[in-house]
């Protein structure tokens, strides 16, 4: 049973003040890459930052989920990190970052300079309690009637609202690690952890850790546990495919990978895992895994029991902890108050805007979710979003 938008702000803090409401022509929900690149787009197109525009982010400070990454990821082990639209204004590139600091001060850093150069005015820590559809309609320039939404938002200081033409939801992934449905996993006495929890390394020196996924995630944690004195045993339910980079091989299946989220994303079922369909880059970091003989993949267990994990042929392998690397959901549930029809798993989005909810973009979601893809997105939704706004 839905929750009503006062009970749900009420169960975090029950006393704070609701300020009136502020009509906008735009709200993005969330200051990562995606909701930065339709952010800047929108400001080029002529919308006005803070008074048209309102971009709002949880996180507590600058570089998206980028922020929330463990100290050991450095800029030159993370998968490639695109600049923003018209970061080289800003004198910054990713390209020519420190590769030897970690990833999350450098983006942090890189996309603070962004939002002040641009003066994009984000509003943080501020998370969306829910988006609805009022009663009420907006009229555009050209005075046809548009539907809107109410977007509340719980801040340190108390709700606010705000009433707008359109809503860009670029929440991101990294609050919904997936976790697949494996016998045993409230039976297993040992540690589970999930990459948003995963901190440092040294915490499983001389243990037995299972790493399971076939992502970049996966082979990073392969690569600093095994450093730090871990035991590691990388179960994944596919054998990972590794892919030089630049071969035809790999565009082939990024084309491919692209193909199978947009399918999805129209159809409205839950995404497919991108790395698990474009293979993984054979990276220095790759080939020093192979030759610390830290490669060596099993295919995905049966079950876990109290002290460990059960093969499909039934072998027994001890464990100390699992860490699971098996990719992410979208994080949707603040828009569960505008009802729209996910029994198959996910939205329907077709061209980046919802099929059920017009005027409701996705950035970030689907064929949109790759890095270099949020940025060519957003600067066509932010097209679309002028049209729709007239």
């Amino acid at each position: 049973m839905r929750r009503s938008i006062r009970e749900r702000a009420d169960a975090v803090f029950p006393s704070l003040p609701i300020d009136g409401i502020t009509d906008t022509k735009v709200v993005i929900i969330g200051a990562g890459q995606a909701g930065l690149s339709t952010a800047y787009h929108l400001v080029r197109l002529g919308l006005r930052p803070g008074v048209d525009v309102h971009v709002i982010d949880r996180g507590p400070s600058t570089g998206g989920a980028w922020q929330h990454r463990w100290s050991a990821l450095r800029v030159g082990d993370a998968h490639r990190i695109h600049d923003l639209p018209g970061m080289s204004e800003t004198g910054l590139s990713f390209e020519s970052a420190p590769h030897d600091e970690p990833a999350r001060d450098v983006v942090r850093r890189y996309y603070d300079a962004y939002e002040r150069h641009f003066g994009l005015e984000v509003i943080r820590p501020a998370t969306v309690v829910a988006v609805e559809s009022p009663a009420s309609s907006f009229t555009t320039a050209d005075a046809a009637p548009r539907p809107g939404f109410l977007v509340t938002v719980r801040t340190e200081d108390g709700l606010l609202k705000y009433r707008s033409a359109v809503v860009v939801n670029a929440s991101g992934t990294w609050h919904r690690p997936r976790i697949p449905a494996v016998a045993g996993r409230d039976v297993f006495e040992g540690r589970q952890v999930t990459t948003p929890e995963y901190s440092e390394a040294s915490e499983f020196a001389g243990q037995r850790v299972a790493v399971v996924g076939a992502g970049t995630s996966a082979l990073g944690f392969l690569d600093e546990l095994s450093a730090a004195g871990a035991h590691t045993e990388w179960f994944t339910r596919r054998e990972p495919v590794f892919a030089d980079s630049g071969s035809d091989l790999g565009r082939d299946r990024a084309l491919a990978a692209v193909q199978r989220q947009d399918e999805a994303a129209k159809a409205g079922r839950r995404l497919p895992s991108i790395a698990g369909s474009t293979g993984l880059p054979r990276t220095a970091r790759v080939r020093r895994l192979e030759g610390r003989g830290a490669l060596r993949r099993r295919p995905m267990f049966a079950r876990l029991v109290s002290d460990g994990a059960v093969t499909t042929d039934g072998i027994h392998v001890p464990l100390d902890a699992v860490l699971w690397a098996t990719g992410f959901d979208a994080e949707l549930d603040h828009l569960d108050q505008l009802a729209m029809d996910t029994s198959r798993g996910g939205i329907p989005v077709y061209d980046g805007e919802s099929v059920d909810k017009p005027g409701l973009f996705l950035a970030g979601y689907g064929p949109q979710a790759s890095t270099i893809g949020a940025n060519r997105a957003g600067r066509a939704m932010a097209k679309e979003i002028m049209t729709r706004l007239g």
